[in-house]
């Protein structure tokens, strides 16, 4: 049988004259006690909205307090009642399945028990990921993880129950991406807004195409991404732009639209109808450069990389001297991608500087600023991104920085119009000329995909919850913790970091050394054991499930760690712990 957990909150301890009548286990007294119970007002507007929901399914009172007695103490109130408790108890998954659900006839009362069941199940869940005491991970080798259950498909249905399980056991396994501790990934975090909004989003299911299927939607990113823009520093926000999945597919974009604007016969002729082209990237720069110039057919051979300095940052007189010797090999320069917040350094090329080249040999200008640019939100750190505006395309995905839910990432372009030619195809079915509303908004057209996932409304209402100011003191205090970080380990014995220098993002790159291998004096052998230390460290961190943090090599630097901190739940005490823990599990090695 299902747990009952959230709805076992009992009744508020002090709840006063008003409720000496309640049950503790009525709907009011309930809300009460979440009220009281559960952090920030949740139970509060929880209580709140189930009210407002009631009110036109009040029914008088009854004249007898006689209740059936298939209701009496199901929900261990001993005394009648006829709370979703004892609905629950007395429905019973095992015997239900999804046809007992809406749309069927009478599904209403049963389909509010199992998704409370299930909202249960992951209020649950959210409590776990943010309590230090719990892991981060349940760690499984795949062949174990896929014994342990089953997951295979099957041709009969399961059980209302099953379905709980198979959530329960889900979550088990799952990473706690929202645990202070996670910070394995440039996406991190739990923010319970974005979460909600996220739920808003799945349960209105619709298509972003067209504005007859989703006005709100709509409305709302178009909104957004004026804003963005104007925070970009594009004159009255003007422009275009659109949300699509992931940074590198509006990568992509970037890439697909420079090459329209600069041949826009290869929408109709393919490449045969253009020159051999060429794009410019720094040799630190993300791999969707790579895969979109691959995807687009340009290949990847057409994708020059850029020196970068020691601290990751493409080197602007580089660039300038691979554009002329790619023009002299009879290529034509088409697209130079910098990059803001490279995604294992951090590093910021200049912007001012490859946009004077750029200007100078009529090559589009995109910055990625997929990990970065969330940093223009901040008064303190925008300096980082100077230069941003004079882009003609900029990638910037608020799933990562402002930790918006995955996923969440958006193409912004300077000149208006540009996407619509690009990529439109008129489909008459969806598209027609003669609908009763301004077709600007019917914004599919202008999108490679057809369906498109309703990705703004999280952005949008964690934006009305938080206000700028609170996304910049959001992304402050992440660069406030990789400061610390870092002071605390660049002279701390058994830590060397991997270029010099502070970094610019949250990325704090470094090895760690174990006892044993500090006064190797054979650099080849010591270089050796370095690259297998940080796997190892790794995998004990995932086997005792305490932390993740990520660990790669870069050119000819052996295994590093690559601390990133996005995580608005991490503390400084984290921190510490963070060091503890990779001298606890290296000490040995």
């Amino acid at each position: 049988m299902a747990s009952h957990g959230f709805w076992g909150l009992g009744a508020p301890e002090n709840a006063g004259d008003n409720t000496s009548n309640q049950s503790p286990t009525t709907p009011r007294a309930w809300c009460q006690a979440a009220a009281q119970k559960l952090p920030g007002g949740i139970g509060s507007k929880l209580c709140a909205l189930l009210s407002v929901a009631g009110e036109g399914e009040k029914t008088p009172e009854p004249t007898s307090t006689k209740l059936d007695e298939t209701t009496v103490g199901t929900c261990g109130c001993n005394k009648p009642c006829n709370c979703l408790k004892a609905t629950e108890a007395t429905l019973g998954f095992s015997d239900l399945y999804s046809t007992d659900l809406l749309p069927a006839l009478d599904g209403d009362l049963k389909t509010m028990t199992f998704l409370q069941e299930v909202v249960d199940i992951l209020l649950a869940y959210i409590t776990e990921s943010f309590d230090r005491e719990t892991k981060v991970i349940d760690f499984h080798y795949p062949n174990e993880l896929l014994q342990r259950n089953n997951w295979e498909l099957q041709d009969e249905p399961e059980t209302l129950d099953d379905i709980l399980i198979s959530c329960r056991a889900t979550l088990k396994y799952a990473i706690k991406t929202a645990h202070p501790r996670y910070f394995n990934q440039l996406s991190t975090g739990l923010d319970m807004v974005g979460l909600a909004a996220d739920w808003l989003t799945s349960t209105a299911n619709t298509n972003m195409f067209t504005y007859e299927v989703a006005p709100v939607f709509v409305l709302l990113e178009y909104v957004t991404l004026k804003k963005m823009r104007e925070i970009i520093g594009w004159e009255d926000g003007r422009g275009d732009g659109i949300f699509s999945p992931g940074g590198a597919i509006s990568n992509m974009y970037a890439m697909l639209l420079a090459r329209f604007k600069m041949f826009p016969e290869v929408k109709e002729k393919g490449m045969s109808s253009v020159p051999r082209l060429a794009a410019f990237t720094s040799e630190h720069s993300h791999f969707s450069i790579k895969k979109g110039a691959a995807a687009l057919g340009i290949g990847t051979e057409s994708v020059i990389c850029i020196k970068a300095d020691e601290s990751g940052k493409m080197i602007p007189a580089d660039l300038e001297r691979k554009i002329l010797e790619a023009k002299q090999k009879g290529f034509v320069p088409f697209f130079v991608s910098a990059t803001a917040g490279t995604t294992v350094y951090g590093a910021f090329d200049p912007l001012i500087a490859i946009s004077d080249i750029c200007k100078k040999y009529q090559v589009w200008f995109h910055v990625d600023g997929a990990w970065g640019g969330s940093l223009i939100m901040s008064r303190k750190h925008k300096w980082k991104l100077d230069g941003v505006e004079r882009a003609n395309s900029v990638t910037w995905n608020p799933h990562k920085m402002m930790a918006v839910p995955l996923q969440c990432s958006a193409l912004l372009v300077r000149e208006e119009g540009l996407m619509q030619n690009c990529n439109q195809m008129h489909a008459c079915y969806l598209f027609q000329q003669d609908k009763h509303y301004d077709l600007s908004y019917d914004t599919g057209d202008k999108a490679l995909q057809c369906g498109r996932h309703v990705d703004i409304f999280k952005l949008w209402l964690m934006w009305r919850a938080k206000g700028t100011i609170g996304f910049e003191a959001q992304i402050d205090k992440c660069l406030e913790l990789s400061e610390y970080l870092y002071n605390k380990i660049k002279g701390r014995e058994g830590y060397e970091m991997v270029f010099n220098g502070k970094p610019q993002h949250t990325n704090v790159c470094f090895w760690y050394l174990p006892p044993g291998m500090r006064y190797l004096e054979d650099k080849e052998e010591k270089k050796k054991r370095l690259h297998k230390v940080a796997p190892v460290i790794k995998a004990r961190m995932m086997e005792y499930g305490t932390t993740m943090v990520s660990y790669q090599p870069q050119g000819d630097k052996v295994n590093f760690f690559r601390m990133v901190i996005s995580n608005p739940a991490a503390t400084f005490e984290d921190i510490d712990f963070l060091i503890e823990e990779i001298e606890r599990l290296g000490q040995d090695l």
